[in-house]
């Protein structure tokens, strides 16, 4: 889960909201009615001690003893079910965090999910990911939760500088500090859009912006 700094373009879904010993964590039951419709295959990666105790995208601190998941879309607090395709095991996970990073990848578990899921020791495996409901047996709304991130600096300046630019023809551009337990990164995103397809034609519309000259037309939309 490298952070590249730099200027680039990535949709994203902004739902604001350690010990060496596995625990079992309990939810509030969920209502199975109340989900989004989601289910896909792909490959599937963990994450551990590099980021065991460092805070997750929705302020949690990751605990790579815990059942949980990094997925670059799905809302905070949304249950899955991941199913080990090589394998036939399969677990539930609560996603609290944003990732992979990596092209071609779709979720990212923590430790123990991948200690369940028997993919431990290769690192990676052919999963399927479905949604099963939200944690706690709320739905949050979507609404205005998707924006598209277009650049990330550990310097303010640059960020300043890229904020600057933007606002003049797109007013809803701001900037948004990141806090790790090591550094800070200063994210510039703009929008507030219904859905991830209105962010997505939002998108195209800034690809002749000379403001991208280099950047790469086709990347894969992930989020950060």
């Amino acid at each position: 889960m490298a952070i590249r700094l730099g200027l680039f373009f990535f949709i994203l879904l902004m739902i604001l909201p350690s010990c060496a010993v596995k625990k079992e964590i309990r939810y509030v039951p969920y209502d199975p009615s109340q989900k989004i419709p989601y289910r896909e295959v792909g490959r599937a990666s963990w994450y551990g001690e590099e980021y065991h105790g460092r805070k997750t995208a929705n302020g949690e601190v990751y605990d790579m003893y815990a059942m949980t998941a990094a997925h670059p879309t799905l809302p905070f607090n949304v249950r899955v079910r991941v199913t080990n395709l090589e394998n036939g095991k399969k677990t539930e996970l609560r996603i609290n965090d944003r990732g992979p990073f990596v092209a071609g990848r779709i979720i990212d578990v923590s430790k123990s999910g991948a200690s369940v899921l028997g993919f431990l020791t290769q690192g990676t495996a052919k999963v399927e990911v479905e949604t099963i409901g939200f944690a706690g047996g709320t739905f949050p709304s979507l609404e205005g939760t998707y924006s598209i991130q277009v650049g990330a600096f550990a310097e303010k300046g640059n960020a300043d500088r890229l904020h600057a630019e933007l606002s003049p023809n797109h007013p809803s551009t701001r900037i948004v500090l990141f806090e790790t337990n090591t550094q800070k990164i200063y994210r510039v995103r703009l929008g507030k859009f219904r859905t991830e397809s209105e962010a997505k034609r939002y998108l195209e519309n800034l690809r002749p912006d000379p403001l991208r000259a280099g950047i790469p037309q086709k990347r894969k939309f992930v989020t950060f």
